[in-house]
């Protein structure tokens, strides 16, 4: 079997279309081990939207989707959704002729997700190159050699709450952290400085408080100052902005989190109040997403590229 390889700000999916081949959970995690396997943060199936049998694909096929995003985590389990992956799902229908239109509507466990492609923010030229001052690259892949897309994420029906504390081994006393609910559970937690964020200890999972019944994705972020001197839009000079680390549930630490990006985005919405921008820079050690928020929505804006493709043996 062919299996493509692709990421979305350096968090990686293994893709492939079928619609009867389904690995189970310890080929998912033989084929994402970065040692004795490909190496990936999960495995991503393309199936027609016809072969999948679930409440949520046919609502998906009722508003015009054509495939449907079966993805699974690096250990196998599967997660409601993805937003780096679902970008680089459409890159992957689009770049080997599965569906070559520019607007996609995609099937996913939550619903039908709407995936269109767009400009980048950043610059084309060698500017993009180079560091933020807290160390994360700022620049994703190079705006001129990506695809970027923009998604319309579903917030989930759980408003968000500061309920929850957490903490790590170089992290303590716990802080105090937000639940957002994105179709799937985050904690985003907030760090004073640049060099604590960078210094955290990721190598365990955080330890959240109260246990989420279905575990969590945790965020760990700091709000930063200034505009990018990379973005040329003028309406983005007064986005703003914020790096975040994050771990990601059965995964690990990863480079970059789609949906992990949008909760960071909306709890720092949450905490500055009426007064916040409607738009955000979230950095990450993969790169910089744009990330807009609004009522029930959270659009996610960065790109996706394919890398290699891999035949199983």
């Amino acid at each position: 079997m062919k299996l493509t390889k692709g990421h979305g700000t350096e968090n990686d999916f293994l893709l492939y279309a079928d619609d009867t081949v389904r690995f189970d959970p310890h080929a998912i995690a033989a084929v994402c081990d970065r040692r004795t396997g490909i190496g990936a943060d999960g495995v991503i199936r393309a199936a027609t939207i016809g072969s999948v049998d679930t409440p949520t694909a046919r609502v998906a096929e009722e508003a015009g989707a054509q495939w449907y995003m079966d993805y699974r985590n690096a250990d196998g389990s599967p997660a409601e959704m993805c937003g780096n992956g679902v970008r680089v799902f459409a890159h992957f229908l689009r770049e080997t002729g599965l569906q070559m239109t520019e607007k996609l509507i995609i099937g996913t466990a939550v619903g039908p997700v709407m995936v269109e492609t767009t400009s980048s923010p950043f610059a084309t030229d060698s500017s993009t190159g180079g560091n933020s001052e807290n160390g994360m690259d700022c620049n994703v892949e190079g705006a001129d050699s990506a695809t970027w897309y923009r998604v319309r994420l579903p917030r989930g029906p759980k408003p968000i709450a500061d309920d929850a504390f957490a903490a790590v081994a170089n992290l303590r006393p716990p802080r105090p952290a937000a639940s957002v609910d994105m179709e799937n559970p985050h904690t985003v937690v907030a760090v004073a400085q640049a060099a604590e964020l960078e210094a955290l200890d990721l190598r365990k999972p955080p330890e959240v408080q109260p246990v989420p019944p279905d575990g969590t994705n945790v965020e760990f972020i700091v709000i930063d100052h200034g505009p990018l001197p990379e973005v040329t839009n003028p309406r983005l000079q007064n986005a703003g902005r914020l790096s975040m680390r994050v771990y990601e549930r059965g995964v690990g630490e990863t480079r970059a989190c789609g949906t992990g990006a949008c909760a960071a985005a909306l709890a720092a919405s949450h905490w500055a109040g009426k007064a916040a921008p409607r738009e955000w820079f979230v950095t990450q050690p993969g790169g910089t997403v744009l990330v807009e928020v609004e009522d029930d929505v959270a659009i996610l804006s960065g790109p996706a590229v394919l890398t290699a493709e891999a035949a199983l043996l």
